[in-house]
C-alpha cells in the first residue's frame, strides 16, 4: 500500500494498522498535510454511521458544530495518522475568512521536528458523552506505547 505525498507515506505501523510516516525532515510548525474526505453535516453521518457498532476506528474529523469530514470517502493519506499521547503533530481547523463554515479545513501541523522514518501522531481528542466505562475504555484503547500513555485514546471528563 506504500502512498508517498511529499514528506510523508502510509505503511503499516507499529501502533495500529496503516500509520503514516516522514519521508524527509520536517520542521516544527510545518504544516505536514491537509485531512480530506466528503464534507458531511452531522446528521448525514449520524444517520450513515450511527447504528454500526463501535470499534474504536474511525475516519470521521469533526470540523465543526455543523460539518464532519468523513475520510471513508474522499480520504488522503491523512486518515491513516494515528493516535499518541504524546503526538509530534497537532490538528489545526483553519476558518473560512468569511464565515462559510463548509469551506473550513484541517491541516495536521508538526510539534516539534520529525525525522525521516519517525511516525506522525496526533492526539485525537476523542470526546464522549457517555460514561468512560471500562468497557469503552477498551474499546477506544489508545496503543501508542509512550511512556505518557494515558491507556486510551478518550479525552478526560471535565
Amino acid at each position: 500500500m506504500p502512498k508517498k505525498t511529499k514528506k510523508i507515506e502510509a505503511r503499516l505501523s507499529p501502533i495500529h494498522g496503516n500509520g503514516v510516516f516522514a519521508t524527509d525532515l520536517i520542521r516544527k510548525g510545518e504544516r505536514v498535510v491537509r485531512y480530506k474526505g466528503k464534507l458531511r453535516t452531522h446528521e448525514e453521518v449520524d444517520a450513515e454511521y450511527g447504528d454500526d457498532d463501535e470499534d474504536g476506528h474511525t475516519f470521521l474529523f469533526t470540523l465543526n458544530d455543523e460539518y464532519v469530514i468523513d475520510a471513508n470517502e474522499g480520504g488522503n493519506v491523512a486518515r491513516w495518522i494515528n493516535h499518541s499521547c504524546q503526538p509530534n503533530c497537532e490538528s489545526e481547523v483553519e476558518e473560512d475568512a468569511r464565515d462559510r463554515r463548509h469551506k473550513d479545513k484541517v491541516y495536521i501541523l508538526a510539534l516539534r521536528d520529525i525525522k525521516p522514518g519517525e511516525e506522525l501522531t496526533y492526539n485525537y481528542g476523542i470526546t464522549l458523552d457517555e460514561p468512560h466505562t471500562a468497557k469503552v475504555k477498551k474499546l477506544w484503547a489508545c496503543r501508542c506505547g509512550s511512556k505518557k500513555c494515558t491507556g486510551t485514546m478518550l479525552q478526560p471528563k471535565r
